[in-house]
């Protein structure tokens, strides 16, 4: 997909793209993301960094709602954030919220310039493992985007079971209220251990709050964050 856009006057001499940020989704997780990009970014000084756009909008009605009990569409919302950044001049976007990519064929349609998916990237950096644990929400689950992802890249999704799956989201649900704490930290761990302990050589942190609380050292295979992978490709587009 070409990525090429307009240059911005007054940008730095390494960096050739703006990225806009579709964010809020939570807010914790969008400024994750956002120091997982300065802190991947080659930089010496201010002007070495990338530059976000940065739309956080926590009112962004609930995905996990929307996909799983017929609550509201977030679609029009996320399409006039998509819409705002690109008329405020992104060269392409990024939304660290896995969830949200249920809507990225509608956001795609409306703008003129491209999404790089938290999905596909984070599919393609499970390349050299076979069965993926998959530790994520009903909601995106339920949109199957991953399943989805994986079988196409000839990958075994491996997945929580209904009870585990409901813990999982409640911690999620802590994790967005503030909760970082040593209890939330050590059930998600459990959690990625039983994917591990059902087969998965890798587990997928596949929503943007897991990697707040999920320590790699507490889990018994390696794990895969989808905010780092999304973080890293951002500031590579924007280095290309």
């Amino acid at each position: 997909m070409d990525i090429d856009g307009p240059r911005h006057s007054g940008y730095n001499r390494f960096m050739s793209r703006t990225v806009g940020v579709l964010g809020g989704m939570g807010p914790d997780a969008t400024v994750d993301f956002m120091s997982k990009v300065i802190a991947s970014t080659p930089a010496d000084r201010d002007q070495d960094h990338v530059r976000m756009l940065v739309d956080n909008n926590p009112g962004v009605p609930d995905r996990q709602a929307a996909l799983t009990a017929g609550g509201e569409d977030p679609g029009p919302v996320l399409i006039a954030m998509a819409r705002g950044l690109e008329a405020a001049g992104a060269d392409f976007l990024v939304m660290p919220c896995n969830t949200a990519h249920a809507w990225a064929a509608e956001i795609r349609a409306a703008v003129r310039i491209p999404l790089l998916s938290i999905i596909d990237v984070a599919v393609a950096a499970c390349d050299g493992y076979e069965r993926i644990g998959l530790l994520s929400t009903a909601g995106c689950l339920e949109s199957r985007v991953y399943q989805d992802g994986l079988s196409a890249a000839g990958k075994l999704p491996v997945l929580s079971t209904a009870g585990e799956l409901a813990d999982v989201q409640s911690l999620v649900f802590r994790v967005k209220g503030g909760d970082q704490g040593a209890d939330v930290c050590k059930r998600m761990a459990v959690h990625a251990n039983a994917l591990v302990a059902r087969g998965a050589e890798v587990v997928l942190a596949a929503c943007t709050e897991i990697p707040l609380v999920l320590h790699a050292s507490q889990v018994n295979a390696p794990v895969i964050k989808s905010t780092d992978v999304l973080a890293a490709a951002t500031v590579a587009r924007c280095t290309a």
